[in-house]
């Protein structure tokens, strides 16, 4: 078979699947097998430290503890959502992972914030506050750059694979 019958055949542009490769490849399945396993493995040590514990623990320890309980669970129940996907997410998983980083990186930061006005020197609190704020810009930065290339590459699906999206059986189908 010729190289141009073969081009002809192909179900999915050449450009779109070089840009979906990455998302799809052992390499990146694998690094959410990690994220899913270190988001597991902590919710589960802090819960197990939590329940081990003799005394009754203060009110703002159990707090944090659920707090850094949720945030284990939730990248376990990211990385479970993106494993279970058959098909490319277009960078959706970039999305959803930035906004949980932005998340815990907000709480966190306004518990360091809070924790250091209630406890700390004013040196303290400002030097909180600054941190917390870098690592806020980080994860807005992540973000934007996350939904920036979830654009792009739904851009580069549609001005691609226009009559490819419309097949059933095709991995350019909408709905990710």
């Amino acid at each position: 078979m010729s190289e141009q019958n073969r081009a002809a055949r192909r179900t999915v542009p050449d450009r779109l699947e070089h840009a979906l490769a990455t998302e799809v490849s052992l390499r990146s399945r694998l690094r959410h097998v990690a994220v899913g396993l270190a988001g597991a493995c902590g919710a589960a040590l802090i819960a197990v430290l939590w329940a081990t514990e003799p005394d009754t623990l203060p009110t703002r320890t159990r707090a944090v503890f659920a707090g850094l309980i949720a945030v284990g669970l939730a990248w376990a129940v990211f990385a479970g959502w993106v494993l279970s996907r058959r098909r490319p997410l277009f960078a959706q998983d970039r999305v959803v992972s930035a906004r949980i980083a932005l998340v815990a990186t907000v709480f966190t930061a306004l518990a360091g914030v809070a924790l250091a006005a209630a406890r700390g020197s004013g040196a303290d609190l400002v030097a909180t506050a600054a941190g917390g704020s870098v690592f806020t810009a980080i994860a807005v930065l992540a973000l934007v750059r996350a939904q920036r290339r979830r654009g792009a590459l739904l851009r580069l699906r549609d001005a691609l694979g226009q009559g490819d999206a419309e097949q059933p059986n095709s991995p350019l189908t909408p709905g990710d």
